[in-house]
């Protein structure tokens, strides 16, 4: 196993960072006209079919941990009891056992993605592991204290996104300054921030996320020296209850030419 694991790593490390333009320019409008949408803007395509490679923390990722199990977290001695307290039958009894399957653990379990637009400005993420929908939402800032309070908590909760581009632009709020994720310079990556949530679990074993996390997460396109995609998911799970200091984990996918695989399961407990 760990032969074919390190086939796998080497077989990922060959990747340059490539933002690749759709259409050379395409977003830049005439002065004084409306800003182009999130579909028009962005740098390069993120839809179609991806596939989550398992390349670290396999017998975490692959299979459900033991009941208190919480190797490599910063996890705090709050998560902690909640963790060794966990029973998957309770979650299930409370009509609950989709728990870790929530925004803050769904990117982590081998999956397939399947990333379409649902309009020009909302972009959709269909996860066929748990049958999971998450909606990014671009053009404007996080929902006012209002309206917040008014939508009901969710397990993907509610996503503003925009993308990050040249000199720290993107749309929405000011960008930080982006890596370039191109051999030619050129940055472009799209930046994720997510509230509104139902507690979930970080891994399926109940190693917990609470109702206040903010989930933050950087998608950035790859290219091998052979022209195959990859995507690069960077994700920070901001929680202080229970993680101190905030979680943060890369998670990569490979592109398919077609829908190879797709096989949208029912969550489980267990």
């Amino acid at each position: 196993m760990r032969t074919v694991l390190l086939a796998v790593v080497v077989a990922a490390v060959p990747v340059f960072l490539e933002a690749q333009g759709r259409g050379g320019g395409r977003g830049q409008g005439p002065q004084g006209a409306a800003p182009p949408s999130a579909h028009a803007a962005a740098p390069w395509d993120m839809t179609g079919y991806w596939v989550s490679l398992i390349t670290d923390d396999w017998r975490y990722r692959m299979l459900t941990p033991p009941r208190g199990n919480v190797d490599y977290l910063p996890i705090t001695a709050q998560g902690r009891s909640v963790t060794d307290t966990w029973d998957p039958g309770k979650d299930d009894a409370a009509g609950e056992r989709c728990k870790g399957y929530g925004a803050g653990g769904i990117m982590r379990l081998p999956a397939r993605l399947h990333v379409t637009w649902d309009d020009e400005n909302t972009l959709r993420m269909d996860i066929d592991t748990g049958i999971q929908t998450r909606r990014f939402f671009f053009g404007g800032t996080q929902v006012d204290a209002s309206q917040a309070s008014a939508r009901q908590a969710t397990l993907q909760g509610y996503s503003v996104a925009r993308w990050e581009l040249p000199g720290g632009g993107g749309r929405g709020p000011a960008a930080a300054p982006a890596q370039a994720n191109s051999t030619s310079g050129r940055p472009g990556q799209l930046r994720v921030v997510t509230t509104r949530l139902r507690p979930g679990y970080v891994r399926k074993n109940g190693v917990p996320y609470g109702a206040n996390a903010v989930i933050t997460e950087y998608f950035v396109r790859l290219l091998d020296t052979g022209g195959q995609e990859y995507l690069a998911v960077t994700t920070t799970v901001d929680d202080s209850t229970y993680f101190q200091p905030p979680y943060v984990k890369t998670y990569q996918f490979k592109k398919q030419s077609d829908a190879t695989g797709w096989n949208p399961t029912p969550c489980v407990a267990k």
